[in-house]
């Protein structure tokens, strides 16, 4: 009874922090910015006043969607209104446009390309996301991380809802065969340079996803991912550890993103039986013997959602990545103060 009151207070504080949805598009502004991302989707259409809803379809649908940013835009922040939205001050939808299939979502993604030397970057949101939620939160991190392509979401149909863990869950088993022709229907396309970012539960679709491709014999669309990179994972370490030896030789780089400060996957501990997810451990052991490594965010500011998106809603750590990953020289100390970086090694040590 103490555990499922705990559980009950701490969903309930997860719907306190509940956030508004836009209803339609909004008319452009000047001193706006503005962002293009694409969708991939197995959420079906047109419930309660958005493009897509929660419930679950299997037919993937697919559409360009622009986002503009507001020039008081605060780096790793998503300013989302509660009343009328205004572009000036708003993240805001612009435009929709549906596309027929993944051979027109693939000349998009082509015709659009500003970068030759960028990757692809797909996006796997995590539970209790919205369509929105998870279209925003690319654009800002296309818009922070200053990123020259347009970027790629996958958006399984999550309940969007707090209370909505068990369907998110059932939800990402159903969508995890779609994400993996996906990556199929990209690679024959000559999508070349594809790194996947998921985010929390995102991360199991995606491992399970690989882990099918790999059972299927199909390690060629394994292979030819440039990275995976899984931010705050929802994942049981064990399982991830099995998932892991059945896919056999992943992506490279492989990268875990974990805090220390993430107060979801806390939450989530409690609903699954109160053990430490994958974004939650405190050293490499969890994952000895696998060719991963481990980036400790617990140092940087928890920034916004519960210290639960530190990479991408931290202002310094944005900062520092991007610099990081743009090659830009680090002092070690400044380096070894923020982020443990390691591979697992058969000590089980995080490498400073």
């Amino acid at each position: 009874m103490v555990n499922r009151f705990l559980v009950l207070l701490a969903l309930l504080a997860l719907t306190a922090c509940a956030r508004p949805q836009s209803a339609g598009f909004v008319a452009p502004v000047p001193e706006a910015s503005r962002e293009t991302i694409f969708i991939a989707t197995m959420r079906t259409e047109g419930q309660r006043g958005q493009m897509f809803g929660e419930k679950r379809s299997t037919v993937m649908s697919y559409a360009e969607l622009n986002i503009s940013i507001p020039p008081n835009h605060q780096i790793g922040r998503i300013e989302r209104s509660r009343g009328q939205i205004d572009a000036r001050r708003h993240f805001a939808p612009l435009s929709a446009t549906p596309l027929a299939n993944s051979a027109k979502l693939n000349e998009r993604l082509k015709a659009s390309r500003i970068s030759a030397e960028e990757p692809l970057l797909i996006f796997v949101h995590g539970y209790n996301n919205t369509l929105e939620d998870a279209a925003f939160r690319l654009a800002q991190i296309q818009h922070d991380f200053e990123l020259n392509n347009p970027a790629l979401l996958f958006s399984w149909p999550s309940a969007g809802d707090p209370l909505g863990y068990a369907y998110d869950r059932d939800s990402v088993l159903f969508a995890r065969t779609d994400f993996a022709r996906l990556l199929e229907a990209l690679n024959r396309a000559g999508q070349r340079r594809v790194i996947i970012l998921a985010h929390s539960m995102g991360s199991y679709l995606v491992m399970e996803s690989l882990r099918q491709l790999a059972l299927e014999g199909k390690t060629h669309n394994i292979d030819a991912l440039e990275a995976v990179v899984l931010m705050s994972p929802d994942i049981d370490p064990d399982v991830f550890r099995q998932q892991a030896g059945e896919i056999g030789r992943l992506p490279q780089p492989f990268i875990i993103m974990t805090t220390q400060k993430d107060r979801v996957l806390n939450v989530s501990s409690l609903l699954t039986g109160r053990k430490e997810r994958l974004g939650r451990i405190q050293n490499a052991e969890e994952v000895d013997g696998l060719d991963v490594s481990v980036m400790d965010f617990s140092l940087f500011e928890t920034g916004e959602n519960m210290g639960h998106m530190v990479p991408v809603s931290s202002p310094a750590a944005i900062r520092f990545l991007r610099r990081f990953t743009k090659g830009v020289g680090l002092a070690a100390n400044e380096f070894s103060r923020y982020v443990l970086l390691g591979e697992s090694r058969k000590d089980g040590r995080l490498l400073q």
